[in-house]
């Protein structure tokens, strides 16, 4: 146990880690959305989905290049939280999955969890929140 509380002097390189895997992940995703610009609304995709889609297509990857390079992280973090509120609940309430298993929404609720930490925590050292903004 000695060694592993002493592991918490590099709590600002695990945020790094944190901040890297979910930037990661919505800078790839929201790029993903890019081809919802040449879609157009039908039965399976209603135009209120597909604005919502092409709004995310700007925001997922720039808040992705936010918390990677930690520049506004708990802004940017706090947006996602929202955002996988919104896909958990799309998920339970209109696709009817179940937690795990094939599409189910246990993904969305780690990167939900991921994204929370990273509002409560902040960016940590390694940031450009601390450099620039002395957070």
């Amino acid at each position: 146990m000695e060694t592993l509380a002493s592991l918490h002097h590099l709590s600002d390189w695990a945020l790094l880690a944190l901040r890297l895997g979910v930037g990661v992940i919505f800078l790839v995703h929201g790029r993903q959305k890019l081809r919802m610009w040449k879609m157009q609304p039908s039965a399976q995709m209603p135009a209120g989905l597909l604005s919502l889609l092409r709004v995310l297509s700007i925001a997922e990857p720039l808040g992705g290049v936010a918390v990677i390079t930690g520049l506004l992280t708990q802004v940017a973090a706090a947006g996602f939280v929202l955002v996988m509120l919104g896909a958990v609940r799309l998920k339970i309430t209109q696709m009817h999955k179940g937690f795990s298993g094939a599409d189910g929404w246990e993904f969305e609720y780690v990167i939900l969890a991921a994204a929370l930490t990273l509002v409560f925590t902040g960016a940590g050292r390694i940031a450009l929140d601390r450099v620039l903004l002395h957070l």
